[in-house]
């Protein structure tokens, strides 16, 4: 096996464990870790009351608990009225800023090339605060994380030898019907649970003081504890944690052995500073230590991102994460909390990871990402998974990309294989718009150019309004695949099907939520009546849920001012 042995890690965390005397205190100096992963969970010890049990429907689904232990914490919290906690009075989130991507005249720039995206952070981040009755941050309302939240129903592929199947739709836009969206759907091929391969997994858990809140720490042992059912014997499991320091609370142990795991999330404390960078060296030696070839090899990160010991810089973290990804070793972060929550440093640390930025702000959220999605959350189909298109300016006057800020690329790296791009999970699928303007409709927003006629190209390919191509590398390969298929004007349809009406409202509800200065007169009268129409099938109550968020967000944006967090 490559890596560092183990045997001195497991050394030293036995003698702190000996010497340990007593609990490290929130917000308080640091402690050895060993000290923080010691101990039964005992009122005496722990930490503030523990988040409250879910829901009667949701705990019919859970897996029953696995010690007295937790029993007793759950019973505990049935008073308490939720895992939402008041925002702190103090507000130091970070968001990187980004700008709306502007609109594009076909002639002078007919390639768009992107990065998929698959992060579904923002949407419960922004629906945290929606429910707390503040008005989102304009930066932390990703419009891509939006609509890749939702199930559309796009076409899986017939086969696994080309991990996934590529569609489009186009039809009116409803905020404009002078112009069109162009939606395109990516679809991954599934698996079952139990044909997943043989998964080393490392909880790389942040246990510093700020994780003390019950929307943090406590909800942080609870969603990785309905991960750990799902665990089979030829599994591995490890846990390492970090405050100012980092150390191994559980070394690499078989999956089915669920108890020992739960009793090691159990004793976990908060306290201390936020040393991430120690953390994630040694998360990344001991999943090479316990590396499975031809395996799941992935690290779990979850924190609040507030790194302020050791390395802190978001560059020189990502540089080492994108270093470490050529083991074979993937990052995903899932962010907890609020008021000091970093998720400029999630979402990066993740896209540098070659994984997952995902927001956990409930159980139920918990249970999506880590039970009912598990097969996407830890087994990679395909990876820098690029999309180009190039509109053709005989029929298109005018595009606009609507998301994906962040994932831009130039064109030229779309061939080219050493630029990173994001990864497809099984199952997962991709969802992108294009705002079109066609020409001679009378939807162009640019102004006429004074010579434009003069280089009017010719209408070559008449139905051709599009060509889309999609570069794919299948996992452990370094040269990419190239999947090539046309967008046919003759394809516009007059009416948008459920799964585009419900994009559309989507994007319409992230754009309100930043402004509204790209859906020119609809409000959310419009998006509250375009999601009602189009909810069709909602296995899981989502589509209802976010009629709810649709209605806290007209609220929120009726004259109050955005939230006062700074952006990174």
């Amino acid at each position: 096996m490559n890596g560092l042995s183990l045997r001195p890690l497991l050394i030293a965390s036995a003698l702190l464990l000996a010497l340990a005397a007593c609990r490290s205190t929130p917000g308080g100096t640091d402690a050895p870790i060993a000290e923080q992963a010691a101990g039964p969970l005992t009122d005496a010890y722990a930490p503030p009351p523990p988040p409250p049990s879910p829901s009667a429907a949701y705990r019919a689904m859970a897996p029953a608990p696995a010690s007295m232990a937790m029993a007793a914490r759950e019973r505990r919290a049935d008073a308490r009225p939720g895992f939402n906690v008041a925002p702190p009075a103090a507000n130091t989130e970070r968001y990187e800023g980004r700008e709306d991507n502007p609109v594009q005249r076909t002639t002078e720039q007919p390639v768009s090339t992107f990065s998929v995206d698959v992060d579904t952070g923002s949407y419960a981040n922004v629906r945290r605060m929606l429910r707390n009755g503040v008005r989102p941050h304009a930066d932390a309302v990703r419009v891509e994380e939006m609509l890749n939240y939702f199930d559309y129903g796009h076409p899986a592929p017939a086969s696994r030898q080309v991990p996934f199947r590529v569609t489009t739709e186009l039809a009116p836009a409803p905020w404009n019907p002078k112009r069109q969206l162009l939606m395109v759907g990516v679809k991954g091929y599934d698996v079952d649970k139990s044909e997943l391969p043989a998964s080393n997994l490392v909880l790389l858990i942040d246990t510093s003081g700020s994780m003390y809140s019950a929307d943090k720490l406590p909800l942080l042992q609870h969603a990785f504890a309905q991960l750990v059912p799902q665990l089979r014997a030829q599994d591995r499991v490890s846990i390492v944690v970090y405050a100012g320091s980092a150390g191994l609370v559980l070394a690499p142990t078989p999956g089915d052995q669920h108890a020992t795991i739960l009793e090691a999330l159990e004793r976990l404390r908060a306290g201390g500073s936020t040393n991430g960078g120690d953390g994630i060296r040694l998360a990344y030696a001991v999943a090479r230590q316990a590396y499975i070839d031809g395996g799941v090899n992935r690290i779990l990160l979850a924190t609040d991102g507030d790194f302020n010991v050791g390395t802190i810089d978001r560059g020189a973290l990502e540089t080492l994460v994108a270093d470490q990804r050529k083991s074979g070793i993937a990052l995903s972060t899932l962010g907890f909390g609020q008021g000091n929550y970093h998720d400029a440093m999630a979402e990066r640390l993740a896209d540098a990871g070659d994984g997952q930025h995902v927001y956990i702000d409930t159980p139920e959220e918990a249970r999506k990402v880590l039970v009912q999605q598990m097969q996407a959350t830890l087994l990679t189909i395909a990876n820098d998974v690029k999309v180009q298109i190039e509109f053709n300016p005989a029929v298109v006057a005018e595009y606009r990309l609507i998301g994906y800020e962040n994932r831009m690329l130039a064109r030229e790296d779309f061939a080219n294989d050493k630029v990173d791009a994001g990864d497809i999970g099984a199952g997962h699928q991709v969802t992108a718009l294009y705002e079109i303007a066609l020409v001679g409709s009378g939807g162009e927003r640019l102004p006429a150019l004074r010579y434009a006629g003069a280089a009017a190209p010719a209408a070559a390919r008449g139905d051709e309004l599009a060509h889309l191509r999609l570069r794919y590398k299948l996992p452990g390969q370094a040269h990419s695949r190239l999947v090539e298929t046309p967008v046919l004007r003759s394809s516009l349809r007059a009416q948008a099907g459920q799964s585009l009406r419900w994009a559309a409202a989507v994007a319409g509800y992230a754009d309100l939520l930043r402004g509204g200065s790209n859906v020119e007169g609809w409000d959310w009268d419009q998006v509250a009546a375009t999601a009602r129409g189009a909810v069709g099938e909602d296995r899981w109550g989502l589509r209802q849920e976010f009629l709810g968020l649709v209605e806290s967000a007209r609220r929120a944006t009726s004259g109050q001012d955005p939230a006062a967090i700074s952006a990174d």
